[in-house]
């Protein structure tokens, strides 16, 4: 008997050493990443050479990455990391009647918030001018080219985070790993749970605070989804009239966002949607969004304002998480 007990004990043991948790972080994107799932293999350096591609696809700080190149108007035969982000681009696009448009770009640039800088003496006759070439439906791809405007940038920043989870994401599960999250500067996406602490996945969503302080609102369970934040509460510049700038652009008008919504999180089924709509609503303004989420109860949405009295209040929609 005491034999049996043994074995069992032992039995037990060698069950509890399988569930292993890998923890990966680094920088990438200009911010940082981690990656927990639930297997014993190193994966670094496949997410390593994926966020490469990723970025010698799309990123605008690369001189020699493939945007880059289109935005110097050189031909160039896109990937297909590319394709899936122009196409998902084009769809909420069109979904946001112009509210997410990767191609305010230059006015980004322009108002000092991208990688070129801003433009000197900025005033309302040069916005006036670099809208004139705003508009994704200026843009066009055929035989895996990209048709558009010499003077018409693309952007991607405000997806290419999201999309970066959701290729993290295929690669784990082509690797048959079952539970993870994954997330890259505070855009997440998860499924199954924590195996060692046998626990779903919790995220914490943050008080919009001026001062560079972090504090944490509330913490959520996702299951089996991505989730996605916007905000002006970190990017932003103030004027020397002590006027703050919000980092989102508005791409009806080519000014920053003057509004009293200061967060938005989006949880969609992958992190690109929930990315680029997080971006769009931050540009629509509250009673848009409302509207909006009408229609499309697929998108769980909670969002942080200002009220009258300066206060912060919070509005969920379409069944967010309380917890």
């Amino acid at each position: 008997m005491k034999k049996l007990l043994i074995i069992l004990y032992l039995l037990f043991l060698s069950c509890e050493e399988e569930i292993v948790n890998t923890n990966i972080s680094g920088q990438v994107f200009g911010t940082t990443y981690s990656a927990i799932y639930n297997s014993d293999v190193n994966y670094e350096s496949q997410f390593d050479s994926l966020f490469y591609l990723i970025n010698k696809s799309m990123s605008t700080y690369m001189l020699n990455s493939d945007i880059s190149k289109i935005n110097r108007n050189e031909t160039v035969k896109v990937d297909e990391h590319f394709k899936n982000v122009f196409l998902a681009s084009k769809e909420i696009y069109r979904i946001t009647e112009g509210a997410f448009d990767p191609t305010i770009g230059a006015v980004v640039n322009a108002w000092d918030f991208g990688p070129e800088g801003k433009i000197e003496n900025l005033d309302s006759l040069k916005i006036a001018q670099l809208m004139q070439v705003v508009g994704l439906n200026r843009v066009g791809l055929v035989n895996g080219e990209i048709i558009k405007p010499s003077s018409t940038k693309l952007d991607f920043n405000a997806i290419a985070k999201g999309y970066g989870v959701d290729v993290i994401v295929d690669f784990l599960e082509s690797k048959s790993v079952t539970d993870y999250l994954v997330e890259i500067g505070g855009e997440i996406r998860c499924k199954g749970i924590n195996q060692v602490k046998q626990k779903e996945w919790k995220v914490g969503i943050e008080t919009p605070r001026f001062d560079g302080q972090q504090s944490l609102l509330k913490a959520i369970t996702l299951k089996n989804e991505a989730m996605a934040t916007s905000g002006t509460y970190r990017k932003f510049k103030v004027d020397s009239l002590g006027n703050r700038y919000a980092h989102i652009i508005n791409t009806k008008t080519g000014y920053p966002s003057k509004t009293n919504l200061l967060s938005v999180s989006v949880i969609a089924n992958d992190c690109m949607t929930a990315d680029a709509y997080a971006t769009a609503f931050k540009a629509m303004g509250i009673e848009k969004v409302r509207t909006f989420l009408e229609k499309h109860p697929e998108l769980k949405v909670f969002l942080i304002f200002e009220n009258d009295k300066g206060e912060l209040e919070t509005l969920s929609i379409n069944g967010f998480p309380e917890s």
